[in-house]
């Protein structure tokens, strides 16, 4: 990455329903921004009664993942035993590790009455020393986060250190994964402790070291960070963290230093070995391929 910031757009996926995923990273300009190899903007949809979202289960090694709704809501399961629905405001982070499987679906009653589904989900890299840690998941409700205000500005720490502030979910390697809303004309500075930074501007326009950034675009830098100014009225997703210890090869869920691993999981996953989803039993997603 260089010191000045440089504009990411992201590939556009249409999942059927109306629903599509941004996806914005990894990019050949940005594989990693700090340990964030994996960024996706979902929706905005509009779900009718009886549709929703459906997935099915599926596994995840070296990696956790995190989802962060500004809409709607997720029911999580995973092969823990962990049963939680998301709601914005709050976060689920769930540490795949050595080896996790989950599902991700619209509880029935909120199905039965449709919704608008919109939020982001990212991956964040384990450090090669704690790829293989056991399983865990953590759902931490919007009151236990992190809320700084500044003039004009409205931001909540979801994860990791900044602004003087330090997030109750547990991380791995020096981070920060942040939403701030910022008024026309307000500006924010990023966190100095960290190396590398993302902006995602979710709405409005934001102007970054001379780049203006328009919604649903990304920008990422390395090094000193100039501050963010909102051209009007913007909610944006600020992120980034100390660099990453080694390149990362990414196949399907799966995230691991070394590709010998890679192909134990695939391995593992189409002989069953991984574990199952209590409560979500009967389905999985087939290794592709």
């Amino acid at each position: 990455m260089n010191a000045q910031p440089t504009l990411i757009d992201g590939r556009l996926h249409d999942l059927g329903d109306g629903f599509t995923v941004r996806r914005l990273l990894p990019v050949l300009a940005a594989r990693h921004v700090g340990p964030f190899v994996f960024y996706d903007h979902m929706g905005p949809v509009d779900f009718a009664p009886g549709r929703g979202m459906d997935v099915r289960p599926h596994p995840h090694i070296g990696l956790a993942t995190v989802t962060w709704l500004f809409d709607g809501t997720i029911r999580h399961r995973d092969s823990l035993g962990s049963l939680a629905d998301i709601r914005p405001g709050a976060v689920n982070w769930m540490t795949a590790g050595r080896g996790i499987v989950h599902s991700e679906r619209t509880p029935p009653d909120v199905r039965a009455t449709g919704q608008r589904m919109h939020g982001i989900q990212v991956w964040v890299a384990l450090p090669r020393g704690q790829a293989e840690v056991a399983p865990e998941f953590h759902h931490h409700e919007a009151d236990a986060l992190p809320c700084i205000r500044q003039p004009g500005v409205e931001l909540v720490l979801i994860a990791g250190t900044g602004w003087g502030a330090a997030s109750p979910v547990k991380v791995f390697a020096p981070m920060f994964f942040a939403e701030a809303r910022l008024d026309a004309g307000a500006g924010l500075v990023l966190p100095a402790e960290h190396a590398e930074h993302g902006v995602h501007v979710v709405e409005g326009e934001v102007s970054w070291g001379g780049l203006d950034v328009a919604e649903g675009r990304m920008a990422v830098q390395s090094g000193a960070a100039p501050a963010i100014k909102a051209s009007r009225a913007s909610r944006v997703m600020l992120f980034g963290g100390a660099p990453l210890d080694g390149e990362r090869h990414l196949w399907w869920n799966f995230v691991a230093a070394e590709t010998d691993r890679i192909e134990q999981a695939k391995a593992d996953w189409r002989e069953g070995r991984f574990p199952v989803v209590p409560g979500d039993e009967q389905e999985f997603i087939p290794l592709p391929g």
